[in-house]
Order: C-alpha cells, then structure tokens, then sequence
C-alpha cells in the first residue's frame, strides 16, 4: 500500500490543549458533577486543560475531581447557575484563582415531565426556562466580559444543545422550547463575539448513556404513541467531540455538530 493511502486509513488525532497552546488553559464545566459534565471534566483534564467543576453540590463536584489522575489541575466550586449573583461570584472566584478563561461549557440543564402542555405547571416550565437557558445566558455574559478584558483575549464558549433543538419528543414542551432558543443564543453569541476573538458554538447530543437517560432504555414515547426502547451511547464519546470542539485554535470554530446513538429513532418517519 502506498505511504499517502495507509495515512488516509490512520485515524485523525483530535488536537488538545497541550497540542495547541502553548501553556495549559483554563476551562469551565457547568453541571459538572455528573453525566455529561463529568465526562467533560474528565476528559479535559486528561488532554491537559485547568478545569473548574461547577455544581450545586460540592460532594458530588469533589467525587468528580478524585476520580482524575489530574485532580491538582481540577477545583470544585459551588454555583447555582440559576441564580446571577452565584454566578457573577463563581467568575470572580475563578478569575482571582487562575486570571483568565479560556473555555466555557454551558452544560448545565434539567428535564421537566414528559406531560402535554395543559398539564405542565408554570413552576416546571420556569424551572426548565431558568436552569437551561436563562443559566447558559448568566454564564455567557460573565465569560464574555472576562474574555474581553484578559489577556491574550478571546476564549471559547459551547453550549450543550440538544437533538430537540432540531426535532422534539411527546410532550416535552418545555425542554424544547429551551433548546431552540439555546440555539439562538449559539449564534448571536457567535456574531457578537467574533470581534473580541471569542468563538461560540453548539453541541447537540442525542441519547448519550447517563443516568439522565436510563429509561430511554427501558422505553420512550413515540411520536406515533408507541413506547419503545431507544439505543444510548457511550457518553465518552460526546466528551471526544467536546475535546475536539476546545482544541481548536480561535481561527476556526465548530459552530454546530450533531452527536447521536445511530440507532435512536431521529432520523425517519414518526
């Protein structure tokens, strides 16, 4: 076989933080201590970022943080992203920690109950509202504030979206609605932060295997009433993707992809 063909089967070596800068860079994790996040985190630290895990419990923060061989580049603070004071204080204590934030990843979200609209009470619909979006919001606007002022300037900013940000489930009003405008977030970010060298993008994840999505397995509704069980994947490898999404120098941005279990039912006929 010729040289150029064996290096076309080599599998592609996603770039890391080592890799690409010259010193290690400091990231933000919300939602942290569990699931997605703590994948994230630990998937960070490995390819050799400074990671702060954020939470609202700092048990769950620190089991997160002894479960890395890097846990000396790792710091668990407690934050509910809810709420703008916690926030605006979680960027201060970060900022006076390490000086600087080089990635952000709004990550933090909840489900609300899988029932029809007249049934969802406005605390849900709030709580789905605040913690999705309004969360992801608060945090955006403090690391574009700080990734202005630092310096070198700029950073990268991902937002955890959502196959519903394309196509909702049954009776999931709520958390659709709250990642369609997610998206709309990831791109007037992207557009207001061209100018500043901050670069904004989206990851939508679709049936990744967490305890978040443990009765996926067991069955879900269908748009055609059934209830079936759906394939999950690997949630290593969404915290792949999201290395790789954060690795890229600022020049160049992933602004959205999509990662799913193949065999989910997204694509076909409801």
């Amino acid at each position: 076989m010729a040289d150029w063909a064996a290096r076309l089967m080599e599998p592609p070596m996603p770039p890391t933080a080592t890799s690409v800068f010259d010193s290690p860079r400091v990231a933000l994790v919300t939602g942290a201590g569990s699931g997605i996040g703590r994948a994230c985190s630990l998937a960070l630290l490995a390819a050799g970022w400074t990671v702060v895990l954020s939470g609202r419990r700092l048990d769950a923060l620190t089991a997160v943080v002894a479960e890395s061989p890097q846990s000396e580049r790792a710091l668990a603070l407690v934050a509910d992203v809810t709420n703008a004071e916690a926030v605006e204080s979680l960027f201060s204590e970060l900022r006076a920690r390490h000086g600087r934030l080089d990635l952000l990843f709004n990550n933090a979200g909840v489900f609300t109950a899988g029932v029809p609209i007249d049934e969802l009470p406005v605390e849900a619909w709030r709580s789905a509202v605040d913690t999705n979006l309004t969360g992801a919001f608060l945090c955006t606007r403090e690391a574009f504030r700080l990734m202005k002022a630092q310096s070198p300037r700029g950073g990268r900013i991902i937002n955890n979206g959502s196959i519903s940000a394309h196509t909702p489930r049954p009776n999931s009003v709520a958390y659709t609605a709250t990642k369609h405008a997610m998206s709309g977030l990831t791109k007037s970010c992207a557009l207001d932060g061209r100018a500043f060298d901050i670069a904004v993008g989206q990851i939508d994840i679709g049936n990744a295997a967490t305890d978040m999505t443990a009765a996926m397995a067991r069955g879900m509704a269908q748009a055609d009433g059934s209830v079936r069980s759906e394939a999950r994947m690997d949630v290593q490898h969404v915290a792949d993707t999201v290395v790789y999404m954060a690795g890229l120098p600022l020049s160049a941005n992933v602004l959205f992809t999509t990662i799913l279990a193949t065999g989910m039912p997204y694509v076909g006929r409801g």
